[in-house]
């Protein structure tokens, strides 16, 4: 990296607001998006970043953040239903160029409460549980990330991502129930099954039919047949649809293969404060610690949407819109792949995309299949 000015865009050189505004741009046109939701969401992700936005792509990142793996404080996301176009999200860390942890965090929150005035909704839900994740000196891996849903029309849906480590690992399940608690879902945290940690707490803000609150769970040394039997809803997904969706995700070829990696993660969704259940049940694989590289993901990918009766044709062009390069040369343009029912809706695939601002990671060196080599 050369020592270009924080600032100072050089020739040929984009910033970090430049060059993930225009793989917002081209996502949401590839999506279906008219000209103006494009250029509006394009300008929303850039104030986002704050100042970290006319940082030069020369300089190392802001930070080392772990919402991505090159630490990119941006990351795409395209949900798939049967018969619609596919939803596009954008998940930013809006403190990203903050000295610590805690000004990130408070730098966050003002972002998050200057997009409630913009488009008038309530914090109420974030207010309540603030100083669990936001304290005078957090801990963790990251304090404040906020997701927006682009719809059409310019005025996105908001989910707020909190830390649940940030009074220490050793109080996240605590931080967890006492959040729950002050939410008025009094039962909830006994619902969800046992887990490994406890990544991340979500809040739906704005206008939503049905406001969340999302617990994640990491679940480490997964198995097929142990993922069909995370969820709590009641009614919920069939076992052997999950175990089927978890084998085509990772790859996996028998009952024994584990994600001895990256572990899988499992959301459990929660609307109706008098249920003791969950409402909505998420699947999440870490596809790209678990195949060779892009091509292989992608393969994957596709055949899940075709196995759920959704069309595979956005997600070739929403790669196209975030690079040039060819699937084959690196591994984490897809970062992820998740299946998520929600009571009332049909099951939804969801690709996460990796915007790679500052490094593509090289193609991953597997074990040989031992039936491939025999042939």
């Amino acid at each position: 990296m050369s020592g270009a000015r924080v600032g100072a865009e050089s020739p040929g050189i984009p910033t970090l607001g430049s060059f993930t505004g225009g793989q917002s741009r081209r996502l949401c046109a590839a999506a279906g998006l008219s000209q103006d939701d494009c250029d509006t969401y394009a300008q929303v992700l850039s104030e986002s970043l704050g100042t970290a936005s006319v940082r030069s792509l020369d300089l190392p990142p802001p930070n080392r953040t772990f919402l991505s793996d090159d630490h990119t404080p941006v990351e795409f996301s395209l949900s798939f239903r049967p018969g619609a176009a596919p939803a596009v999200r954008v998940l930013v860390e809006p403190g990203c160029g903050a000295a610590d942890l805690a000004r990130n965090g408070r730098t966050g929150l003002e972002a998050v409460r200057a997009m409630a005035s913009r488009w008038r909704f309530t914090t109420e839900p974030l207010d309540a549980v603030a100083d669990l994740f936001l304290p005078s000196s957090p801990q963790g891996d990251f304090a404040l990330w906020c997701a927006l849903e682009l719809r059409p029309g310019g005025i996105p849906q908001l989910k707020v991502y909190l830390n649940p480590a940030a009074s220490g690992r050793e109080h996240r399940a605590e931080t967890v129930r006492e959040a729950l608690r002050r939410l008025g879902h009094h039962q909830a945290f006994g619902a969800m099954p046992e887990a490994d940690g406890y990544p991340f707490l979500a809040l739906d803000l704005g206008d939503w039919e049905q406001p969340r609150v999302k617990v994640y769970l990491s679940h480490d040394d997964m198995t097929a047949d142990r993922a069909a039997l995370l969820s709590r809803m009641d009614p919920g997904p069939d076992p052997a649809d999950l175990e089927e969706f978890f084998r085509a995700a990772a790859g996996t070829r028998s009952e024994a293969d584990r994600l001895t990696r990256r572990p899988a993660l499992t959301c459990h969704a929660f609307t109706d404060t008098a249920a003791a259940r969950p409402s909505g049940f998420t699947l999440h694989i870490p596809v790209r610690d678990y195949a060779r590289h892009d091509k292989e993901v992608l393969a994957r990918a596709t055949n899940l949407l075709h196995r759920h009766g959704m069309d595979a044709g956005p997600l070739d062009r929403a790669l196209a819109a975030l690079t040039r390069r060819r699937p084959e040369d690196g591994v984490g343009l897809i970062s992820y792949l998740a299946l998520a029912h929600q009571h009332g809706r049909p099951a939804r695939v969801t690709t996460y995309l990796s915007c790679e601002a500052y490094a593509v990671r090289p193609p991953n060196v597997m074990a040989p299949d031992p039936v491939e080599a025999m042939r």
